[in-house]
Order: C-alpha cells, then sequence, then structure tokens
C-alpha cells in the first residue's frame, strides 16, 4: 500500500472542514490557502467525498462545502476509500494471483496487514484528531497567518 497525494490531501481537507466547523459552509479556496493544496484538484476530491455523502455542497454566495455528519462519525478510512484510494497491500491486489495466476509465499501476510490498516484507519474518527493539541495548534496558526494575508492584501489595495 502507497497513501498517495490524493488520499493524505483529502484526510487534511477534511480535516480542515472538521476544524472550521460551524454554521456557514467553507469554501475550498480557504482549505485551498490554509492547506497549500490546488484548488483544481480540492474540487476533484471534493466531487468523490460529496458522491460518498461525506460532505455536503452548499451553492451561491455564501455557498461552500459542510461535513454531511458528524466529525465523530467518520473515520479515516471512508475518506480514504472514498476517493478510491487502495488499502490493499498484496501484491495481487486480493486476488491471490500473485505469481503466475497462483498465490505468492507472503501473501497471507500482506493480507493480514492490508486488514490491519483498514481497522487502524477506520477506528480513527475525524473528531479524535481534531482534538488533538496538535491540529488545534497547526489550524490556529494557519487561521493567523490567512488572516495576515487578508491584511495585507488589503493594504495593498488601499496604497
Amino acid at each position: 500500500m502507497k497513501l498517495t497525494t490524493k488520499g493524505r490531501y483529502a484526510v487534511t481537507a477534511m480535516l480542515d472542514l472538521a476544524l472550521h466547523v460551524n454554521d456557514t459552509p467553507i469554501k475550498l479556496t480557504e482549505v485551498s490557502q490554509r492547506q497549500n493544496i490546488s484548488l483544481s484538484y480540492l474540487e476533484q476530491l471534493f466531487a468523490r467525498l460529496r458522491k460518498a455523502e461525506l460532505v455536503k455542497s452548499t451553492r451561491g454566495p455564501g455557498g461552500g462545502y459542510t461535513l454531511a455528519r458528524d466529525a465523530a462519525d467518520i473515520s479515516i478510512a471512508d475518506i480514504i476509500l472514498s476517493v478510491d484510494e487502495d488499502v490493499d497491500t498484496t501484491l495481487c491486489k486480493g486476488s491471490a494471483n500473485c505469481l503466475n495466476q497462483q498465490q505468492c509465499l507472503t501473501h497471507e501476510l500482506w493480507e493480514s496487514l492490508s486488514s490491519e490498516i483498514y481497522v487502524f484507519l477506520s477506528s480513527i474518527s475525524l473528531s479524535s484528531i481534531a482534538q488533538t493539541e496538535t491540529a488545534q495548534s497547526v489550524a490556529s496558526r494557519q487561521d493567523n497567518e490567512q488572516l495576515h494575508n487578508i491584511e495585507i492584501l488589503r493594504a495593498s489595495q488601499i496604497n
């Protein structure tokens, strides 16, 4: 299993939503700026997250995205699987056709590892990560940086 940027960015963006949960939808441009993820890439990821019913979108002015359910009810495995990431560590992707159309010597080992990874990622909710001191601290720093950048932009427009 190799977790690609698709899975990492999806988890990061969903955690950003969980940390900024309020009554108003969050614009992907804000997530993009805070997390330094391409807006077009986020749009692709959020189309998949919406299809998996992990987020809801609101159109129009004041529109954006919100979590479709409570952060405590969304696991990291849900997010990773929704963007078509694979937690399978077997060479054959679980088909037992590892070597010359037959099971390889270590198939059961990698199959067990895949199962453990899935169980582990399923046991972690967005809210459990959002409540950590590290996540809170990083989110606070990112919010302050974003406000600072907005102030600089406004000041440059005035001058």
